[in-house]
């Protein structure tokens, strides 16, 4: 039997209202373009939800990672839900489709992409963790967590299949260049570079030769794509996925989920423009109305069996993470209180590609050098020539 292939790209092509949730005729018309593709062979099994008001198509298939056809028929279903979404009328309609014809693979064309191809275990169990308002850089610390902390993953000191550690693929998103670190032999090297999750990214986490798993087949996959590169221009924030598979010499499913028992801040929130707590959700509360947010992650684990995902468990529904909740909530109280200051606001570095650099733009030929301001005219609005 060929390598199974387990693939996520998302897209918001439209919320409902403003960016808080999806409208259930997206869904509905983003799956009957799917069951198009497993009719005609190209993925074997699917599932279509959403996160906020992204929406995530969950698929296996057995045709590997960038497969011109599965990418085309997952573009293919994101333009029957921004043709439904113009018909309702929602905000941002197509928002993440930079172009109404596909070019061969999604990846540059606005959607987000997480996808690994493996060898399926006698039992393959594997999470989609799936995030809205926030970046890629907001999976560092839950990633680094799973396979490299002790604290975490108790695992990692008592499993002889994983006390070896794991290679982390990290990608400088600003220079388009990649790295392989080895942990725990790195792990500091890793970390110098992580913190800063605007600019560094894991992508990939790989087995290390001698472990029973191929060392070559990822075992989590993060999406990196990042909408002010592709666009030019700020255009709504990343809203990264990624799939981590678990257990027989991975971490286990308690291991993965272990990190997200801290809602640690991410960037994003408001506008693509604040800093927030991360908070795991289940599906039913998986819509951004709090300045719209704060930044939700849902959790749906699969057990892949013979090609197909079959029904999700969604993880983070369980009550064991109603503190993380509630600790989420306070934290969302006390950022909220800085209004427009830093922290809560990123800093003008971050925020280069939003819309505040329209304003400072208007501001332009009304600086006027700190030596001469004494005997400057006071040059307010109105008064500017």
């Amino acid at each position: 039997m060929s390598k199974v292939t387990f693939s996520i790209i998302k897209a918001d092509v439209g919320g409902w209202p403003g960016h808080s949730t999806v409208h259930p005729d997206l869904i509905d018309a983003c799956a009957a373009s799917l069951d198009t593709a497993v009719e005609t062979g190209v993925i074997e099994d699917f599932l279509v939800t959403h996160v906020g008001d992204d929406i995530d198509l969950i698929m296996s298939h057995r045709r590997g990672v960038d497969n011109p056809e599965v990418h085309q028929a997952a573009y293919k279903a994101f333009l029957a839900g921004t043709a439904t979404a113009k018909k309702l009328k929602l905000y941002g309609a197509g928002q993440d489709l930079l172009s109404d014809s596909f070019a061969g693979n999604v990846r540059g064309m606005g959607p987000g992409v997480a996808e690994f191809e493996f060898t399926e275990r006698p039992s393959e169990p594997v999470i989609a963790f799936l995030m809205d308002k926030t970046e890629p850089g907001a999976f560092n610390m839950p990633i680094y967590k799973m396979f490299a902390d002790p604290w975490n993953t108790p695992g990692l000191v008592i499993d002889p299949n994983m006390n070896k550690g794991f290679i982390f693929e990290v990608w400088d998103i600003e220079t388009h260049q990649a790295i392989f670190l080895s942990c725990p032999e790195e792990m500091y090297t890793l970390l110098s570079l992580i913190g800063a999750k605007s600019k560094y990214v894991i992508k990939r986490v790989f087995p290390k030769k001698g472990h029973k798993l191929p060392h070559n087949e990822p075992v989590a996959v993060v999406s990196t794509e990042k909408l002010v590169e592709v666009a030019g221009e700020y255009v709504g924030k990343d809203d990264p996925v990624a799939a981590v598979r678990a257990q027989s010499g991975l971490p286990a499913v308690g291991e993965v989920l272990e990190p997200f028992s801290f809602p640690h801040l991410v960037s994003g929130w408001m506008r693509g423009s604040h800093n927030g707590p991360l908070m795991p959700v289940g599906l039913d509360n998986a819509n951004c109305t709090r300045f719209d947010g704060p930044p939700r992650v849902v959790g749906l684990g699969f057990n892949v069996a013979n090609g197909q995902i079959g029904e999700p468990n969604d993880l983070f529904a369980d009550i064991a993470y109603d503190n993380a909740r509630k600790q989420a909530l306070h934290v969302t109280d006390y950022m909220r209180r800085h209004g427009p200051f830093e922290p809560h606001r990123l800093s003008l570095a971050d925020m280069e590609y939003t819309t505040i650099s329209k304003v400072q733009k208007e501001l332009q030929g009304r600086w006027t050098p700190i030596d001469q301001v004494a005997r400057a005219e006071i040059r307010v609005i109105g008064e500017v020539e």
